[in-house]
């Protein structure tokens, strides 16, 4: 049961707990079964809701497979997701005072009994996942602190549906219970017997000549292949670091594919930064004035920062700062070099608003890692793998 069929039933369901849902609701609230004029009003508002639910739930990767198991953090997500479905239902209501329903005490009602049978739904599925989906066996070959983590990390997500059924390596090791295999004479009836479907490799085939071979005998079985670190990355959502190399990102990152990609994507940041901008612009005055008149100094902040490919350029944001006796340094909590305009500035995130400059430039991208100042690029690359 591969990724995209294991969420595609995870939508369906969590659909039908919206509805199952709303049907409970109106049986509390009017405490006999709805008549069907009731649960017509209810029902056209409530899909539009509902609506708005599915995409609040698939932006807070509610249906990512790595957080379907019932942890805390998907627990903080769902509370997290709910009480923000229930705000955006709240003001959806509040607009349209034409609908036929008072829906203060349903929806507070509803919110009740859908976190409860949410809950009580994720948890099922994933004991369904974990005890009748059949799993894939896999045979690792190779062993490394990779694999341990590997082995650890299926061992917490049975939803995932693998199972390790063996380990080839040249010496015996000790492998959480999992059978040894130590002979490569014995890698086909392995395959065979335990009916091996993927083989991850944490041992690469070109260091081993009778590897290559016994791998070359399997071609038959029609197995799959693949490396320890695009298996990892598929289980855990991560890359381990000390599997990346300069071939990884040659043989991963190709520039020379993403042309499509780069230009709807330089478009769609011109297109927004250009809204921002004219949006704002009548802003702009109000608090150059501002901070003129609070402290000496422009009302720009221009900042050298690192862009891709290394190029330097100049970020733009408001002035927050005095000018006075201003040594560059970095910011600390409580800094006194900030202006109480500055503050309001920094805790709202309007000081940010100049870049919109920047990214119409194409210094800069609405999506895209973080620009830092050259001097603390420097210090990251000794300490920050690649």
């Amino acid at each position: 049961m591969n990724n995209k069929l294991k969420k595609f039933t995870l939508l369906l369901g969590d659909i039908f707990v919206l509805y199952a849902a709303l049907y409970l609701t109106l049986l509390i609230r009017y405490l006999k079964q709805p008549q069907a004029q009731t649960w017509y009003d209810h029902l056209w508002p409530f899909s539009i809701i509902f609506i708005v639910w599915l995409l609040i739930f698939y932006i807070a990767d509610l249906y990512n497979m790595h957080l379907a198991v019932n942890n805390s953090k998907f627990f903080q997500l769902t509370i997290r997701s709910i009480i923000i479905a229930g705000l955006a239902s709240a003001a959806f209501f509040y607009i349209n005072p034409n609908i036929k329903i008072a829906p203060k005490t349903n929806l507070a009602i509803y919110l009740v009994v859908f976190a409860l049978l949410f809950i009580l739904w994720r948890r099922l599925y994933n004991w369904l996942l974990r005890s009748y989906i059949p799993r894939e066996n896999i045979l690792i070959i190779g062993f490394n602190g990779q694999v341990r983590n590997l082995i650890n990390a299926l061992h917490k997500k049975p939803h995932l549906g693998y199972n390790i059924a063996a380990i080839f390596n040249d010496q015996p090791i000790e492998a959480a219970g999992i059978p040894v295999i130590t002979n490569y004479s014995q890698l086909h009836n392995i395959i065979q017997s335990k009916k091996i479907t993927t083989i991850v490799l944490a041992s690469d085939p070109h260091q081993s000549v009778h590897l290559r071979q016994a791998l070359f005998k399997c071609l038959p079985l029609k197995i799959k292949l693949i490396s320890l670190p695009n298996f990892y990355e598929i289980i855990t959502g991560k890359i381990p670091i000390e599997a990346i190399s300069e071939m990884w990102f040659l043989e991963n990152l190709s520039e020379g594919n993403k042309a499509k990609f780069d230009f709807f994507k330089r478009l769609y940041d011109l297109l927004l930064a250009l809204a921002m901008f004219i949006i704002t612009l009548p802003g702009w005055l109000i608090m150059i004035i501002i901070i003129k008149l609070e402290s000496r100094g422009p009302a720009f902040y221009l900042n050298k920062r690192l862009g891709k490919d290394n190029k330097v350029f100049k970020l733009i944001k408001f002035r927050t700062m005095r000018e006075d006796n201003n040594d560059r340094t970095l910011t600390v909590k409580n800094d006194p070099r900030v202006t109480r305009f500055g503050r309001f500035l920094r805790k709202t995130r309007l000081d940010e608003i100049p870049q919109v400059i920047n990214i119409l430039r194409g210094e800069m991208s609405f999506v895209g890692p973080r620009p830092e100042r050259p001097e603390l690029v420097k210090e990251l690359e000794q300490v920050v793998p690649f």
